[in-house]
């Protein structure tokens, strides 16, 4: 849905009306391209949250604050150091464009008072948040660097000074004339709705066909289409305006404005909210595929889709090298038979027939020619003695990217069954000490204290007997699980050749009944890529055969003295 305009003048004022005077608390980045800012107005404290990411950049009010990173990201600490305890003095919209500057007053390392100003540009891709002297007007920083490599007609660089992004020849919605809209809407019917998208600075798509739906083809000049223009505008100023969310049969948000959308009228359900900030957080956290959780779900997958894609295919190309590395035994044979008919052979021969004393068959013989009979001989054993090689090397290259495949299978399993971000965070965790994303960076002291803080958290459960379950939620949890938490003796369980959690089922001293492992295989086969299938097997034994190989990746190990049994995916509260 488009952050057009309108909203950006709403949500200036709703802003303005409740932030103004009040003073910057705390500041968070819980994102990369995502800033909070707790904010104390007026004897209420509020939270601000600014959005610059490609999909659904955004401004508003939150009720609930989102997690925040244990090491606060670099631009968040030059925030804190400008903005901490500053007051706002302003919040305006420039123009009808999707920017929102907020003035604030601070002081400065010397006692000075100096002013700052907080741009938030809404424009898709190029969204951005941007923090700029007031006086100079020079980049203090921003969210998002833009370089002249990135952009030759706008950087957004520490130094430099701010400019507006270049202009689209629109004229604002706050000012356009009836003569300039006559002009506007002196266009072909079906095409007024474009003809006033481009003319008019601040309309989405949907506000420029809602605009155009007024016009009335015996009014040339479009009385009917600025009437409503101007209703719009004094709506604004007054704030007589309802936002609206729009949900589909599903439920699901398909829209929301603060103006009725002709096109979801009467076909979509309507929720009506106080501020536009209610409608907008109702709309971006309950709109499928857009809040937190399922943003972090979708980058891991992707990551780890990517990374799997590249290990099948080069082990495609590993087992083509292979197979054309199998005809190393006829290179043997041809270089065999060169040796003892070196006497038939003449130097500069191309090719040369001879008898296969193995079979009795003739064999034709492809010859360099700038190579005499003997040197031939010897590079036919050459090519057998490098194919020999290759398929040793390559059989051992093909192990390990099978071991690499097994392991992000798993990863990749962990992701869809997670069920919290900070999963998900742990799971990330995983991929950057094992290389396959890039670690966030981290001061070491801080780095230190949050991996000491993060503590193993497996799943529990117990048995109809009474036996301890636990099954990892990740791979670092299932080596902490299997070498350190449980016994010798304790039973160890996996699902058989199909990604999974390790699973204790603990011993605890009592004796181990065949529905006790049923039951822990079950859970096994539950926390397993085959969850959703039936009749699972699950591999089973005593936690002192299984071994994890030197340099193997987290969670991949072997086991001996296994049996298996086959069971439905269940869990047990």
């Amino acid at each position: 849905m488009a952050f057009d305009g309108i909203i950006v003048a709403k949500m200036a004022n709703e802003l303005s009306e409740l932030l103004t005077s009040g003073k910057i608390e705390k500041i968070y980045q819980p994102e990369t391209d995502e800033l909070l800012f707790h904010i104390h107005s007026k004897s209420t404290s509020h939270k601000l949250y600014v959005s610059s990411s490609g999909g659904h950049a955004r401004f508003h009010l939150l009720s609930k604050s989102p997690e925040n990173p244990q090491t606060p990201f670099a631009l968040c600490m030059l925030l804190r150091k400008h903005l901490i305890g500053g007051r706002i003095i302003s919040i305006t919209q420039v123009d009808s464009e999707r920017i929102l500057e907020i003035d604030i007053a601070t002081i400065n390392e010397l006692g000075f008072s100096v002013n700052k100003t907080l741009i938030f540009e809404v424009m898709g891709k190029h969204s951005n948040i941007i923090l700029i002297d007031a006086t100079s007007r020079k980049i203090i920083d921003s969210i998002k660097r833009v370089t002249l490599d990135e952009s030759r007609v706008r950087q957004i660089l520490p130094g430099m000074e701010y400019s507006y992004p270049p202009s689209q020849d629109k004229i604002s919605f706050k000012s356009i004339t009836h003569d300039e809209l006559a002009k506007l809407c002196d266009s072909p019917e079906h095409a007024l709705g474009k003809s006033l998208l481009h003319g008019i600075q601040g309309l989405s798509p949907v506000m420029a066909s809602r605009l155009a739906s007024f016009f009335v083809p015996e009014e040339p000049t479009g009385e009917s289409v600025y009437a409503e223009l101007l209703a719009m505008r004094e709506k604004l100023k007054t704030g007589d305006l309802t936002p609206v969310v729009y949900l589909d049969d599903d439920r699901i948000p398909v829209g929301f404005h603060v103006f009725p959308i002709p096109e979801f009228e009467g076909v979509c359900e309507k929720l009506e909210f106080e501020t536009l900030s209610e409608a907008i957080e109702y709309y971006y956290f309950n709109k499928a595929g857009l809040n937190r959780f399922k943003q972090k779900t979708t980058d891991l997958e992707k990551v780890v889709r990517s990374n799997l894609d590249k290990l099948y295919l080069k082990k495609q190309r590993l087992l083509e090298d292979i197979l054309a590395a199998e005809k190393s035994d006829l290179y043997k044979l041809y270089g065999e038979l060169l040796t003892a008919n070196l006497h038939l052979i003449k130097h500069g021969e191309t090719s040369v027939k001879l008898l296969n004393y193995y079979d009795g068959t003739d064999v034709s013989i492809s010859l360099d020619k700038r190579l005499t009979p003997s040197q031939n001989a010897q590079s036919y054993f050459k090519k057998y003695g490098k194919s020999k090689t290759a398929i040793k090397e390559k059989t051992i290259q093909i192990r390990e990217n099978d071991s690499d495949i097994d392991y992000l299978e798993s990863v990749f399993s962990y992701i869809e069954n997670a069920s919290s971000v900070d999963e998900l965070d742990l799971l990330r965790d995983e991929l950057a000490s094992s290389g396959y994303i890039r670690a966030r960076k981290e001061k070491p002291k801080q780095s230190n204290t949050k991996r000491a803080n993060t503590k193993p958290a497996p799943f529990k459960y117990e048995t109809s007997t009474g036996l301890r379950v636990m099954a990892g939620k990740n791979n670092k949890e299932n080596d902490t699980l299997t070498f350190k938490t449980a016994a010798r003796t304790d039973i160890w369980l996996h699902t058989k050749d199909i990604p999974g959690s390790h699973v204790i089922l603990f011993a605890d001293g009592k004796e181990i009944t065949e529905t006790d492992i049923f039951e822990a295989a079950s859970i096994a086969a539950f926390h397993s890529k085959g969850k959703n299938s039936e009749n699972v097997p699950v591999d089973y034994t005593e936690v002192r055969y299984v071994k994890k190989p030197a340099g193997a990746k987290p969670g991949m190990v072997i086991f001996t003295n296994n049996k298996t049994v086959y069971v439905n995916p269940k869990v047990l509260f």
